[in-house]
């Protein structure tokens, strides 16, 4: 039995390695027994409620995700000089005999044993200002920095997870790593379908939306290419009408609002939704509501929103490139996220030709199998034996 270490310090954020380190420490409740785990996590994830912009009161579990593990309260914050200087300390206290970074985010002054998760290496392939709020100066001394980390990250650690054989690939071909030093080990996938106070109609209300709509779900980082999906959604009103919404759902950022300033014509303020920071509940109903589902990224790591939208029966438009063909499968439309028009044909295509999406429902229900909780959660625990005992 092994003394096994996990940075979950992004627990509970809401987002991709939110939800990522969530699964994790649910197939250790489940699955781990066999070793002995020390978390450590920030004090902001230990509490049971938690207040949404909205003022209303969002129930977490994050206690029920941490009972079977010893829970060390770290307040440092990603990316940040503290996490350089003193997170390896705190870290060699715990006497742990294998480390699990969930992200490449590892300090440099941290050599013991360690596996780490690298989900994509977006930074490499859109090296772009509009990525940032930082003048020029500062975003370059920044990513010069993240890439020092990155490099001692894969140079350094034990194994290697990736969440795709395209991210390993990537890998291989950018930063030299062997594959023999990489495992593909995919995540489960599965959305939240509580019960609760809300139904489909007070939710759609809520949002403002009144006819069926497009759903996107994520952030609007320049490489999610949402600046494309809103061109084309033009281009869809002005071909086909206004029988249809766009909903975006995602957390308020610089980059929605730089968006949805560029954008301000009037088929956009008409016809595009943007709801802001949603509750897994509410986006359960977003999800299952929807008509079609769009995922226009330009690059991807994994990909969890397409394939929850798949879960909840919903068929799916998305990018043909990096991972998206070799995760979605037979269970996604493929168009060219650089043609607008491409991305407005293929909307109509899957909103209004029934044959089509009885298909696309049909073949990503058995898409969905690949992605298995426990899967996900045995073949990392094995990790952590095969790279404990070395």
């Amino acid at each position: 039995m092994a003394r096994i270490g996990i940075d979950a310090r992004m627990l509970g954020k809401g987002y991709g390695l939110g939800r990522y380190v969530e699964q994790l420490l649910r197939g250790i409740n489940q699955y781990g027994g066999e070793h002995q785990y020390v978390v450590f996590v920030l004090g902001a994830a230990l509490s049971r409620d938690r207040i949404m912009p909205d003022g209303k009161k969002c129930r977490m579990q994050n206690a029920e995700l941490l009972t079977t593990c010893e829970v060390v309260e770290t307040n440092i914050p990603w990316y940040s000089v503290e996490e350089q200087m003193k997170f390896s300390s705190i870290i060699k206290q715990q006497k742990v005999d294998l480390m699990h970074f969930p992200h490449w985010n590892i300090p440099l002054l941290y050599n013991d044993p360690y596996i780490v998760t690298i989900h994509d290496l977006t930074m490499y392939h859109y090296l772009r200002l509009e990525a940032t709020t930082h003048g020029p100066v500062v975003y370059w001394v920044k990513d010069m920095a993240h890439r020092l980390v990155v490099k001692h990250s894969v140079e350094k650690a034990r194994h290697i997870i990736t969440t795709s054989e395209f991210t390993k690939q990537d890998i291989h071909q950018t930063l030299g790593v062997p594959l023999e030093k990489m495992t593909t080990v995919y995540q489960g996938v599965g959305i939240n379908d509580q019960k609760s106070g809300n139904n489909e109609v007070d939710i759609k209300s809520r949002f403002g939306i009144t006819k069926s709509y497009v759903l996107y779900v994520g952030a609007a980082y320049p490489h999610k290419n949402i600046d494309g999906l809103l061109n084309a959604w033009e281009l869809f009103c002005e071909k086909y009408g206004d029988e249809y919404q766009l909903v975006l759902a995602g957390k308020d950022s610089v980059f929605y609002q730089k968006l949805l300033e560029q954008f301000d014509h009037l088929i956009i303020r008409s016809s595009v939704v943007f709801t802001n920071f949603v509750t897994d509940e509410e986006l359960a109903v977003l999800y299952k509501s929807a008509r079609t589902f769009v995922f226009p990224s330009l690059y991807e790591g994994f990909g969890i929103p397409p394939l929850e939208a798949i879960q909840c029966g919903v068929p799916v438009v998305a990018s043909n490139t990096s991972c998206l063909p070799e995760v979605l499968g037979e269970g996604a439309y493929y168009v060219d996220p650089k043609s607008p028009q491409a991305i407005a044909d293929g909307l109509y295509l899957v909103c209004t030709d029934e044959e089509m999406r009885y298909a696309l429902k049909q073949q990503g229900r058995e898409e969905l199998k690949r992605y298995s909780f426990e899967t996900f959660a045995r073949q990392t625990i094995s990790l952590y034996t095969k790279e404990s005992q070395i």
